[in-house]
């Protein structure tokens, strides 16, 4: 059973991945968001069928996975991925890397907590067929926003977080639409933080596994030890579940990112079952023209330099590594 937890980021996720990985048969490790890493980069390693380009392409994803800033705790034989590839392809590799590592764990199944892979169904739904699940996690919108915009990763406006969960949560609500309901759960983050166990016991039931009270001792573990200590990101997850970590954006938002988030995403929030504040029931949406538009962009922009000059030092020599492989894979793309 292959677990892709989809959506978008600052919805609990790592929160539910920890949780996962009690379960005595799955192992959920922290994501090094293969697919969406190295999708972009795939013209850097020309025609995969050549096996050399592939091979190489084996090298860089196993290395990456290898400075992950949380470590998985395996040691990777490049030729056993190559041999458990089906096809000569990016998931391919990917799913070979997840099945080495969940062996080497001692589980037969694996999740994947990278939400990015919403972008990539179509493939993953090619290669993995009916072997894949998917797991929808959502949470408020304007929760999400409110937490990218602290956060040091991520768009850095009410206009363009929006774009972004929009969009995502369509993939997903489609994605649900699509494939048959013994492959899909959607579940929130205010039932999963206010109902723990009950939503943990739904979703033990749909993935045929027993619950587990570890489950609940997740920031207890060892993996949420390694994880919490590899950045300000993800201190949360050494505290127990915060039931109260709701509905925050009311205070914490202004009404004019508000405005923004509910004018481009309100579709989105009432599918989920979230009520406007103001679009609707105070003015109508915004509209954006061009001008708006490159307004704030440049502010965006802008949000985003200052947030990466103030990352903490240890933050970035956690994620340097990754950055500088990708640096040089990205080099390549100018001599092919």
């Amino acid at each position: 059973m292959k677990v892709f937890m989809i959506g978008t980021q600052r919805s609990g996720s790592n929160l539910l991945r920890l949780m996962v990985n009690q379960a005595p048969t799955i192992a959920a490790p922290h994501p090094p968001h293969v697919l969406e890493r190295f999708t972009p980069l795939l013209p850097a390693y020309g025609d995969l069928q050549n096996e050399a380009n592939f091979v190489r392409l084996i090298d860089d994803v196993v290395r990456l996975v290898e400075v992950n800033p949380v470590s998985w705790g395996v040691t990777f034989d490049r030729a056993d991925i190559r041999q458990r590839c089906r096809d000569n392809s990016l998931v391919a590799v990917f799913g070979s890397v997840m099945d080495h590592m969940a062996e080497s764990h001692g589980k037969p199944d694996w999740m994947c907590k990278s939400l990015a892979n919403v972008h990539f169904l179509p493939e993953i739904e090619r290669y993995f067929g009916s072997q894949a699940r998917y797991l929808y996690l959502y949470r408020d919108g304007r929760d999400v926003c409110l937490s990218f915009l602290k956060a040091v990763v991520g768009e850095k406006t009410a206009y363009h977080v929006a774009k972004q969960w929009d969009v995502e949560q369509q993939l997903a609500l489609d994605c649900g639409r699509r494939v048959p309901s013994s492959q899909f759960l959607a579940l929130s983050y205010e039932e999963l933080t206010s109902n723990p166990e009950s939503t943990l016991r739904l979703l033990c039931r749909w993935l045929g596994i027993a619950f587990s009270t570890k489950m609940l001792d997740f920031h207890e573990s060892e993996e949420a030890s390694k994880t919490a200590a590899s950045g300000k990101l993800w201190e949360n997850v050494k505290k127990p579940v915060m039931a109260t970590n709701t509905k925050k954006w009311l205070t914490g938002m202004t009404p004019d990112q508000i405005i923004d988030f509910e004018s481009v995403a309100g579709r989105s929030l009432v599918q989920l079952g979230y009520e406007l504040e103001f679009v609707d029931r105070v003015q109508p949406a915004r509209t954006y023209d061009a001008e708006a538009k490159a307004a704030l962009d440049a502010d965006n922009r802008a949000r985003k330099a200052t947030v990466k000059e103030e990352l903490p030092p240890e933050d970035l020599a956690a994620r340097k590594p990754q950055e500088d492989l990708l640096a040089s894979i990205r080099s390549r793309l100018v001599t092919v």
